[in-house]
Formats: structure tokens, sequence, C-alpha cells
């Protein structure tokens, strides 16, 4: 039998390394960046055209290689980090595997510049797809220049994987934000086709977190420190009013090194518990030390996974620290001391008082001269022939487009209405989540929520493809400072916004303008509403694949429905029961929940055994 077992060649070895290393531009941007700050610079530009798959360019300038140096550096496994096996128990830099510049260069351009303090000259090295090109001396600054080209180019299948720009360039902010984070002293700059994303001067952590994420985090940052002998945690935590449903701002750093641990995240969300809902995720920007030998980062090629040889105690001082923060800090549940607790449930099934209470954010959307004006009677008949011929008919005055504007005039009811704004009987509320409304042979009982949010994603979605949305000027028009990628992320949809009603214009480099809203929402903070409204459609990207239409229509019906626990007049119930069944598919919510639920006389009399 012959012999089939052989010795892959180099540059086949190192494509396949690179499967795990070099995923796409932000993977190789990630590693560039660490073998700058290992080099010991004080500032690193990052240049970056066609997001990355044309170029990624490092520039530091920190210690440099030497001319055979800088040959060794593009061989597998040769570094300057470790040199038995015990280090690897007592790293302190981000790099140590020695495979970075050498799975960069198997799938792509590589141009190297680098000279070091004590040579007169520097070195150029060229290499593509692990076969060298060209090295000579030249003329060059101390430091290195990296400079990856078409990444991919002998491997186009891998090519296409890649995304759309704007998502690919996202990677690469998310990469940058990161090594940016764990060492604050050291100035960064990132350049994206000639245009400056981000400059970031040396200084505090709280100055690169406010650098990074914008002005507006200045009023939402909380000290957190903590000392013990096993384990130092010091960083920022973000006040729960300002809490996300989506996650992506949340940051551990483990001896300045970037990791993911859902165990760690889950200590800093229960230190949260009763300040912040359970969807919702804090920001944080942690940074833990300990011991390089209580610690095992050779996990991953990533490098992002990291075990501990005790990690309940990194778990209980962890929380702890972020208990203490937000207790130092006077960030507390509330208490009602006016409420006995014998009488709780009570309390519960008040709704008289709850409304009291909260009158100062009920629903008043309805409440307008031009809502009162509409129909809505005549629902019935939309409902029969919608059960009997298995669809809905569209209504004549679904197209009409109302304008609200919100004052105190608006919210007195019309002489003579009174009567019209009680409850007939025939349609009515309970526990002001359900609307339960009478027809010909029995009852339905709808959802007001998910009935509500229905109507306004049909319409938003009309909106939408029509690209015509009527807006409503602001009197202030508020600017919105955003952080680089969700500014990237609303210049991508900036257009389905304005086919929404939305008014909005660049302000600067990283905020919008917005001069207008959706006519047919009020509202009473034009900014949280943007703002919400953006967070929404990043959650729904995250979770479900969409379109920017449909992820758009969805995101704003969920942000200016009705909310469960609204209190709503009998107009208004009747209202929105016909808008339903005016609806395409009024049996369904967007996301596959039921809007309502039929109750037949057969059945009711079933019940009493007639």
């Amino acid at each position: 039998m012959s012999n089939i077992i052989q010795l892959l060649p180099d540059a086949i070895a190192n494509q396949i390394a690179a499967g795990e290393v070099v995923q796409r531009p932000a993977s190789a941007l990630k590693e560039l960046l660490e073998n700058a700050v290992d080099a010991g610079a004080t500032d690193i530009q990052v240049i970056v055209k066609d997001a990355g798959k044309q170029l990624v360019q490092v520039i530091d300038n920190g210690s440099g290689m030497s001319n055979v140096d800088a040959r060794m550096s593009f061989e597998r496994h040769a570094t300057s980090k470790i040199k038995q096996s015990n280090d690897l128990f007592s790293i302190k830099t981000f790099g140590f595997r020695g495979e970075a510049l050498a799975s960069i260069a198997a799938v792509s351009q590589v141009e190297l510049k680098t000279k070091s303090e004590d040579e007169e000259t520097g070195t150029l090295i060229q290499i593509e797809g692990s076969e060298l090109k060209k090295q000579e001396p030249i003329a060059a600054k101390n430091g290195t220049s990296v400079a990856m080209k078409n990444l991919f180019f002998n491997v186009p299948a891998r090519r296409n994987f890649l995304k759309s720009n704007p998502v690919e360039m996202r990677h690469l902010v998310d990469e940058f934000q990161r090594v940016a984070l764990s060492y604050p002293e050291i100035s960064f700059s990132l350049m994206q086709n000639d245009m400056e994303i981000y400059r970031l001067n040396p200084g505090k952590l709280s100055q690169r977190i406010v650098g990074i994420f914008g002005k507006n985090y200045q009023d939402k940052l909380i000290p957190a420190e903590e000392n013990t002998p096993h384990l130092k945690v010091k960083g920022y935590i973000g006040k729960p009013e300002n809490a996300k449903k989506t996650r992506g701002e949340q940051f551990f750093f483990v001896n300045n090194r970037y990791i993911r641990s859902s165990y760690l995240h889950h200590a800093v969300h229960t230190a949260f518990e009763g300040l912040i809902q359970p969807d919702q995720h804090p920001f944080y920007v942690l940074f833990l030390e300990i011991d390089p030998s209580h610690i095992d980062i050779n996990v991953h090629p990533t490098k992002t996974e990291i075990k501990f040889d005790d990690e309940r105690t990194v778990y209980a001082v962890l929380r702890s620290s972020v208990k203490q923060a937000l207790g130092a800090h006077h960030v507390v549940p509330s208490l009602d001391f006016s409420i006995d607790v014998n009488f709780q449930d009570k309390w519960d099934k008040d709704t008289e008082k709850r409304e009291q209470v909260s009158r100062e954010y009920s629903y008043r959307s309805f409440n307008t001269p031009e809502y009162k004006k509409a129909n809505p009677s005549g629902w019935e008949k939309l409902f029969d022939v919608g059960q009997k011929e298995g669809k809905s008919e569209s209504r004549k005055d679904d197209d009409l487009e109302v304008l609200t504007f919100p004052s105190r005039a608006m919210e007195q009811n019309e002489p003579g209405s009174e009567a019209l704004s009680e409850n007939t009987g025939a349609t009515f509320q309970v526990e002001l989540n359900y609307i339960v409304a009478q027809f010909s042979s029995g009852f339905i009982i709808i959802d007001q929520q998910t009935a509500h949010e229905r109507i306004l994603y049909e319409r938003y979605l009309k909106q939408l493809h029509s690209a015509k949305g009527p807006s409503q000027q602001c009197l202030f028009p508020p600017v919105i400072e955003l952080s680089s990628n969700d500014f990237q992320l609303v210049s991508d949809i900036k257009d389905e916004l304005i086919s929404l009603g939305f008014q909005i214009e660049e302000f600067g480099k990283s905020a919008y303008l917005i001069q207008g809203v959706p006519a047919d929402i009020q509202v009473k903070n034009e900014k949280e509403l943007f703002e919400g409204l953006v967070e929404q459609y990043k959650n729904f990207k995250n979770e479900l694949s969409l379109d920017s239409r449909e992820n758009l229509a969805r995101s704003l019906a969920r942000k200016a429905s009705l909310k469960r626990g609204q209190k709503l007049s009998g107009q208004e119930m009747e209202l929105i029961v016909g808008q339903l069944f005016s609806c395409q598919n009024p049996n369904y919510g967007w996301g596959g929940n039921k809007t309502f639920v039929k109750l037949d006389l057969s059945s009711i009399h079933s019940f009493f055994g007639k």
C-alpha cells in the first residue's frame, strides 16, 4: 500500500489557519491593533477603504522591527511574546500565538514598512498569498505600518461571504472601540474613505468613553471600583434609566484584554435587578485585574474567551462592586411608603386609583376633534364579512390621514360629548389590557396593544411602499447625538425614515437634527421617540432576519402603539375595533400573537347547560 499522508505546503497551512484567525476585515484589524499596542505605541492610526475589503492599514509609532524580525514575523508560530510553555500562564500581552501576520498574508496582499529606533534605515516587505514579492531597505519613520489590501483576493469563495459595506464597517468600528477603550492613554484615530470617524486623544477612561459614544454619556456614567486580594475591579456602569433592549455596549476587560462572558454579564445584570426590566441591558465598561496564573486565555484563536480557576469568586466580587456603585450613588428602587403592603392586592386591582396615579402618562392620541369626527360604527359588519369570506374588507376612510396637534385645549371634551366618552356597556375594558365588544352572535375580546400594533404596522408599511408619510414640524428641533455605529445605521435607513414622516438632516460628524416626526404620533419627547425607534430597530435586527422596511414598520408600531394599562374611552375603543377589522390580517399581530378571541353565544349557553 502506498503512503498517502503528507505534509501540507506552508501556503495551504496558512490559509487553513486564516480560516479561524481572519474571518472578515474586522478580524485582521483586531490583530494589527493588538500588535501595535504590544509594540509600545503611543499613537495609532487606522485607515480603511471600502469597509476593509480594499484596504486596512494600521500605522503606529512603536518599537518597530529589524530587517530579520520583519521577515520572521510572517512565519507561522513566530512570536516575541513567549519563549517557553510556562510563559502561557503569565501572559500580559495581546498576542502570543504567532499566527496573525502569517494568516493575514495568506489571504491578502500585505505591505509592511517598519523601522526600529536603533536602525538607520527601515524595511519594506511585500507578500501576496504567503509568497514573498519584495524585501528592500527604505527610509521610514520609527514604528510600523502594515497595510492589508484586497482581502481574500485568492479565495473568491470566502470573499463572497462578506456582508455589505455598512455591516462590515460596523464590525470594524466595534473592534476599534474595544482596543481604544482598553488603552485610554494611547491616541487613536480612524479614517474611512478619507473621512475621519474618530480622533481620540489620550486621557482618562471617562474621557475615552465620551469620545467614543458621544457627549450625552457624560451624565450617564457611575464609577465602580472594588479591590480584593484576589481581584480588582474598576470602570464605569450606566445609570439604570439608560439601559437598552439591545446588547452591544457592554465591555469586559481582563488584564486590559477584551473578553466575552455571559457568566460575568449575568453578575452585572443581577446587580441591576429591580432597577431595569428583565429584557434590558445596562451599559458598562469594567476592567478586571487578576493574576495571570489564575486565568487561561489560550482557549480560542480570537482570544475573546477566557477561563478562571475560581469563577464563583470573580462573579461575587463583580456583582458586589456593581451593587456598591449603585448604592453609593443613591440608585435604588423607589419605595412608596403610602401603600400598605397588607393591601397590595387591592391596590393592584384598583384600576381607578392606578389610573389617577398614572394620569400624566395616559394615552390621549385619540382624544382630538379629528378622531371624534371619525365614525367608529359599523365595525360589526366588517367583522361579520371577514368571518364569512375569510378576509376583511378595506374601508374607504382607512386612507384618511389624521393629524393631531397636542394641546391643553385638545385634551378637553367637546360640549355635548360627555355621553360619547363614557362606556355604553357594549364595549368596555378589562384590567386596562383587553377590550370586550359585543356583536350579533356573541363577544370578542381584543388585546388592545397587539391590535393597535397591527393597525399601525399596516399603516406604516403602506407609507413605506408609497413613500408618502405625513409629517408634523418640531417646534424646537432636537439634536440627537449618536454613536458611530448608530449614525451609520440611521444613514442607511434615512430614506425609509423620511417615508414614514421623519424629517432629519445630518448635524455635525455624528449627530442628526430632527425637524419633524410622523403626524399621527403624539410626541412629548421627539428625542426619546427617535432614540427608542433606533434601539427597537437594532433589537429586531439582531433577533429577526427582516428587510429594512419590514423592520422599521414593526419598530415604529411597537414604539407608538397603545401600552397595556392605559385607560380608553368608549369611543376610542370603538375606533380601535373598527380599524382592526379594516386591516388585511386582523386576526394576528405582526409577531404572530392573536389580536382577539371570539366567544359565541352557543359557547356561553353551554357554560350554563342550556
